[in-house]
């Protein structure tokens, strides 16, 4: 992370998250869970403030009032990581995909496997939505800030988009 990080923690009614966004207020890392935060960078300094534009969206999307989040960001990554993420940002609210489907839909139908490494490695869980990619079998697979908060998470967008739920574990 560069000079000028701001950081702060993100309490919500899923879990506590953390954010660091860069000088300009650009989102470049979302913690899925906020423990480990403050080490996460020794240079980024604590500002509540500047995270606040983060933490209101994470709000509206907990009460259900956002579906898509509007956020300027600026995550490290491979050119391949970024066309993983920019296609995981158009999966809609309330449905999943599987990591098969995604590489198909993004032109290397034979890259589920890479596919799931740069969703894997995703550094902006959630406002980039790769809860919603689950095996081709419908289970629920990994996730960075854990099973439950992804069955959780993927519960909460069903019921606001009126959906139901059907995932095996």
């Amino acid at each position: 992370m560069s000079a000028g990080t701001k950081w702060g923690f993100i309490p919500s009614r899923f879990a506590n998250f953390a954010a660091w966004v860069d000088a300009k207020g650009r989102l470049i890392r979302f913690y899925l869970r906020a423990s480990g935060a403050a080490k996460a960078d020794p240079t980024a300094e604590r500002d509540d403030k500047a995270i606040a534009h983060v933490k209101k969206q994470i709000d509206e999307y907990s009460a259900g009032k956002r579906r898509d989040f509007d956020l300027e960001l600026s995550a490290e990554g491979t050119p391949f990581q970024h066309e993983v993420w920019d296609a995981l940002v158009e999966i809609p609210f309330g449905t999943t995909t599987s990591y098969g489907a995604l590489a198909k839909r993004i032109g290397y139908p034979n890259g589920a496997r890479a596919v799931g490494l740069a969703n894997g490695s995703n550094p902006i869980g959630l406002i980039v939505p790769c809860h919603r990619v689950i095996g081709a079998d419908g289970s629920l697979t990994g996730y960075g800030g854990g099973l439950p908060l992804k069955r959780a998470l993927l519960k909460h967008e069903a019921e606001v988009a009126g959906f139901k739920l059907d995932l095996f574990d």
